[in-house]
């Protein structure tokens, strides 16, 4: 399972958020610096309402959703890559996840604490950003100290790729900014660089300015560009939602002007920042959503099944969603020569539903 961290200084929102992500979470979410002190693990289920489509249409006796582990980091400080804050010990828990999700603090409020004495979400993001560059800086020189000691000539590949890398990192750039070839991400892969993963930013608003975003969110969207999407939340408002009834939900959110507090936006958009595919499976006893990354061929989607599926794979029998529930069921789609027999080349479709045949 592929997992997001959650970032940001301290005080932004980043436990409320964890503890509204994953309900029985036990991260504190207290008024002062470093309340979190190892990382907390949680998994959430993501949202798909096709599940429920092709539930009915099966007669399936249960669903169950795909799933992402969203990991939530200690407040990270300027100075955190020269150790500052605990800064090393939490800079290693990143280099674990596959994506950040930083939270930034659009929202004022005299009661919680601002370890910067003051709310500015451009600078705050650039302290986290710089961090982040700086530690992904020190990995590369390491590794470069070590290279040169080898024998001239050797490894002359991964040195100009890491020289390259220093460059773009020495200009104030995201690692992720620099294009690489498939043999390079293989070279790169084990430094674990912090800016080469993919990011969000989460804009955690006052529950007032939940529906229409206010001066901050619109800094914030303009510094990330199109590059790097931005998910406007209120964590507080999320957190009081756990404990009022569906019912008492939907108030709420409607006197807010809202139909959600963003968290399920967070979810599928971090899904997508991912690289994550879903297929499905259907039937009378569940109907099921599979986690794939994009890209994968037939025998490998199966495999997230089980070893043995992909072990003997033989063929999918495979109809697009659009089309099963157009033809109302399994049965119809197959009258109507819509269920494709595919092989081991076929490259496995964003909603596809599968039945794969195999033999070990």
């Amino acid at each position: 399972m592929l997992s997001a961290g959650i970032v940001g200084l301290p005080n932004v929102g980043k436990s409320t958020l964890f503890n509204a992500l994953v309900a029985n979470a036990k991260a504190q979410a207290a008024n002062f610096p470093f309340c979190t002190i190892e990382p907390n693990v949680g998994v959430v289920s993501v949202s798909d309402p096709r599940l429920e489509t092709l539930a009915r249409l099966s007669g399936s006796a249960q669903i169950i959703p795909t799933r992402v582990e969203f990991v939530d980091i200690a407040g990270l400080v300027a100075g955190a890559s020269q150790g500052e804050g605990l800064g090393n010990q939490f800079l290693g828990h990143i280099r674990q996840v596959d994506a950040i999700v930083q939270v930034v603090r659009c929202f004022d409020d005299q009661d919680i604490i601002h370890v910067a004495g003051s709310v500015d979400p451009l600078r705050d993001v650039e302290v986290i950003n710089l961090e982040l560059a700086l530690a992904d800086l020190a990995q590369v020189e390491r590794r470069l100290e070590r290279l040169r000691k080898q024998p001239r000539g050797e490894a002359a590949d991964e040195v100009q790729l890491l020289e390259r890398l220093r460059a773009t990192l020495n200009e104030g750039q995201a690692a992720r900014q620099l294009s690489l070839g498939s043999e390079e991400e293989l070279l790169v892969k084990p430094l674990g660089l912090l800016t080469r993963k993919p990011l969000i930013y989460a804009a955690n608003v006052a529950e007032t300015d939940l529906g229409t975003g206010n001066a901050w969110v619109e800094q914030l969207r303009a510094y990330a560009g199109e590059s790097t999407q931005v998910v406007v939340v209120s964590a507080q408002v999320e957190a009081e939602l756990g404990d009022l009834s569906f019912a008492e939900q939907a108030d709420y959110l409607a006197s807010l002007g809202v139909s959600s507090g963003g968290l399920q936006t967070l979810i599928n958009a971090t899904y997508q920042l991912l690289g994550l595919r879903t297929y499905f499976t259907t039937g009378p006893k569940e109907t099921r959503a599979w986690t794939i990354k994009a890209g994968m061929l037939a025998p490998q989607a199966a495999g997230v099944i089980h070893t043995d599926f992909e072990r003997g794979f033989i063929r999918a029998e495979t109809v697009a969603y659009q089309d099963l529930v157009t033809a109302g069921s399994l049965a119809a789609a197959r009258e109507r020569g819509l269920v494709r027999s595919e092989g081991k080349d076929y490259l496995v479709q964003e909603g596809d539903v599968m039945l794969f045949r195999f033999n070990v």
